[in-house]
């Protein structure tokens, strides 16, 4: 017997994923009997958290649809069951079928094939259809078709190298407020691979394209990217008397972009500089051997970063003791209480601040480091405060 359709869950939830599973039975069973062995041999093996039909009330876990064909007194057929929890729930729901050894009085093996993420089956459909509906709408000379196919395609070629004017560039620079400039194309090659698409190479000190100039005057923001050596100042300050040049991210000593790992390349944007004081940093040292130690310099190493100070600015919006993560574009998420923090913090891609409006405890810090999220704002010490490697936190008290 077959059940065409799958049912997608009740109350409304969008359902993630689809676990796909096949059935074999030695005997003659109906689709009942299955439905009733899927229910009760897993019920109490996973805890009162994953059991099957509390997580079909609170529309977790949507319909069980069992297809079935019988032949020579033994059964074969796939069991689908669509859930809405994340992937590591529904792999171990998934895991959890394949210890059905029977059915009735018969034996049975049931094997997992696949979960099928459902939004990426979706967002693939949409994507075949769109080329169909452009390809159709071009032929009947309804558009400009060079110009809508090229915006098509860069939604599938956004992670290539691309060139403006001779200079290797991510996909994005063009579109962008902002703009990134680095010194050569592995700098940019190796920031594109972690998702940053708005990077563009100057080719390093010299004769510097006007393009590139234009290019940087026309943006709302220009980072200049630079490596953490001598040459990296060298470049700095010849971008800054030819373009706009509002902030710089420096690489730590010794290192180059091009071989920095994505946790340090994203503390590094997010901790980037106001531009006219990296200069006025550097024209201070100019003609010295070593680094300064004077009184006036340690006392500007302990000035609160600008990046800093403007993470407090979603301090205003915050209920107390609450949270928001910021990313390396700017962007906030959503403000979650303390019990949601740790959760959320471990699918915050792409995260570099956590502010709270609250004392950060030892195990705010820990959560930021376990997620790889560079800054902790907060507004007092909290219980067991101290710094934590990786982690760099600040209070509001240091303003």
């Amino acid at each position: 017997m077959s059940r065409g359709n799958t049912k997608q869950g009740g109350k409304g939830k969008a359902m993630k994923y689809q676990i796909i599973a096949s059935l074999n039975i030695d005997g003659t069973v109906q689709r009942k009997d299955v439905i009733g062995a899927i229910m009760g041999q897993t019920e109490g093996l996973l805890g009162d958290e994953l059991e099957l039909r509390k997580l079909q009330r609170t529309a977790r876990v949507g319909h069980v649809d069992v297809e079935m064909t019988a032949n020579k007194g033994k059964v074969s057929g796939t069991i689908l069951i669509p859930s809405s929890m994340d992937n590591v729930e529904t792999a171990i729901i998934a895991s959890a079928l394949e210890t059905i050894d029977r059915v009735g009085p018969c034996k049975a093996i049931i094997k997992v094939k696949e979960i099928l993420d459902v939004r990426k089956t979706k967002r693939t459909a949409v994507v075949d259809r769109a080329k169909e509906l452009l390809l159709s709408l071009v032929a009947t000379g309804e558009a400009a078709s060079k110009t809508v196919i090229e915006e098509v395609r860069s939604v599938l070629t956004t992670q290539k190298l691309g060139f403006f004017h001779g200079l290797t560039c991510g996909p994005n620079i063009e579109s962008s407020d902002s703009l990134i400039v680095m010194e050569g194309r592995n700098d940019v090659s190796n920031v594109i691979n972690y998702g940053i698409k708005n990077a563009i190479a100057c080719d390093g000190a010299g004769n510097m394209k006007q393009e590139l100039i234009d290019l940087a005057n026309s943006k709302e923001t220009v980072i200049v990217a630079i490596d953490g050596d001598r040459g990296g100042e060298m470049l700095l300050r010849e971008l800054y008397g030819m373009m706009k040049v509002d902030f710089v991210a420096q690489a730590p000593i010794g290192q180059e972009w091009e071989l920095l790992p994505q946790k340090t390349m994203t503390k590094c944007l997010s901790m980037k500089e106001v531009a006219s004081k990296v200069i006025a940093r550097l024209e201070k040292t100019d003609g010295d051997d070593m680094p300064p130690t004077t009184p006036e310099e340690s006392t500007e190493t302990k000035e609160v970063p600008e990046n800093v100070t403007e993470l407090a600015g979603h301090l205003e919006e915050l209920k107390a003791n609450h949270a928001v993560f910021v990313y390396v574009d700017g962007t906030k998420s959503e403000p979650m209480g303390p019990r949601s923090l740790a959760k959320e913090a471990e699918e915050a891609d792409g995260a570099v601040a956590i502010v709270l409006n609250g004392p950060i405890s030892k195990r705010t810090l820990e959560i930021a480091s376990e997620a790889a999220i560079q800054t902790v704002l907060g507004t007092e010490a909290g219980k067991e405060y101290g710094k934590i490697k990786d982690v760099e936190s600040w209070l509001t008290a240091d303003f």
